[in-house]
């Protein structure tokens, strides 16, 4: 048996080394758990920020919709409008017509005919003409007067909602310039979180405490739900056929490497700031909250056991309980979560497990 000996300085020399190495480790695990601690801190700042942008956006997107509605409501007035000025013009041409031959037959004296009823055949017919002629006449006037009374308040309906309109422009400005400004203190957080997490490892422990906080988020909603039972048919026999959450172009992550060893859960959708994101199917809401690393999220259950999220949201449309239908708009395309551009992160699990979207999007 041949057992070999280090010289006793070589094996000092290893431990000083081993111990330089654990020292160094520890540093790095110090900076690691700083880098974190701070980034814990920063990503509170981004939350209130990502929160105070949300509801400056679903106020302009309340606002845009009121200013939508206002511009057909005028349309529409200004139409009928046309049409009861068409309507005067033709009632007064008739009743122009009805005058001018009231004028024409005004020979008639009542007192002559009355006395000289030679011809009584010819004095029926003329008084049943006279008759006739004043009822058409009486009804033109009624609807003429109706006419006017009905443009009278057209006319005021439009200038009430042109005034309307403007309030609505004004606010619009107001509320835009809140946006914007939440967008610029939101930027200036990001690069903050963004300098704090300088190694890998502190990125990966931040995905890593993202993906935990998502799956606990999950599974409590999914207790709340279990507690009132929803009667959907979950979405088996809809594979390949569901409606796509956003218009844009799909990023196809799923189960790719993210960081390290931590995967893709979902697809990214790219797609326009303010842009709607619907429902992919009905359900009920379980989820409609601030969630770090995916910002604003709304999660619908589907029922038997299928869930959808959508997450980096600008703003939620819908809260916790509120039952949603396929294609209604649910949320506003965002970067909340600390993103860089706007998009939708989309995911679809069953039983609290994420499976490949695309399989199941129509897309």
């Amino acid at each position: 048996m041949f057992v070999c000996f280090l010289p006793f300085h070589a094996l000092g020399q290893s431990k000083d080394e081993l111990q330089a190495l654990q020292k160094q480790i520890k540093q790095k695990q110090q900076q690691v758990a700083r880098q974190l601690v701070k980034a814990k801190q920063l990503q509170n700042e981004l939350k209130q920020s990502e929160l105070k942008i949300a509801s400056a956006a679903k106020a302009l997107n309340k606002t845009e919709q009121a200013l939508k509605a206002n511009q057909q409501d005028q349309q529409t007035l200004k139409k009928r409008q046309g049409e009861i000025q068409r309507k005067l013009a033709q009632q007064q041409d008739t009743l122009a017509k009805q005058i001018r031959s009231a004028f024409m037959t005004g020979n008639y004296d009542y007192a002559k005919m009355l006395l000289n009823q030679e011809n009584a055949a010819k004095f029926e017919r003329t008084i049943t003409y006279y008759e006739y002629l004043n009822k058409a006449r009486r009804e033109i006037i009624d609807e003429f007067r109706q006419l006017g009374d009905e443009l009278v308040q057209v006319n005021l309906t439009l200038v009430e909602k042109q005034d309307s309109l403007q309030n609505l422009l004004d606010r619009q400005q107001a509320q835009q310039a809140t946006l914007t400004q939440g967008l610029r203190n939101r930027e200036q957080t990001l690069t903050k979180l963004q300098s704090a997490i300088e190694t890998d490892a502190a990125k990966i422990e931040e995905l890593q405490a993202n993906e935990q906080n998502l799956r606990k988020a999950i599974t409590q909603a999914e207790r709340l739900a279990a507690q009132k039972p929803t009667t959907f048919d979950g979405l088996a026999k809809l594979k390949g056929k569901l409606l796509r959450p956003a218009q844009g172009q799909v990023r196809k992550l799923f189960g790719t490497k993210r960081q390290g060893q931590v995967r893709w859960k979902g697809i990214i959708v790219d797609a326009n700031a303010g842009n709607n994101v619907v429902a992919i199917h009905h359900g009920k809401v379980l989820y409609a909250d601030w969630l770090r690393g995916f910002g604003l999220v709304i999660v619908v259950d589907h029922g038997k056991g299928y869930m959808s999220l959508y997450g980096h949201n600008q703003a939620l449309l819908h809260q916790t309980g509120d039952t949603v239908s396929a294609g209604e708009p649910i949320a506003l395309v965002g970067q909340s979560g600390g993103q860089s551009s706007p998009n939708l992160y989309f995911e679809i699990r069953y039983k609290g497990d994420p499976i490949n979207p695309t399989q199941w999007l129509k897309l």
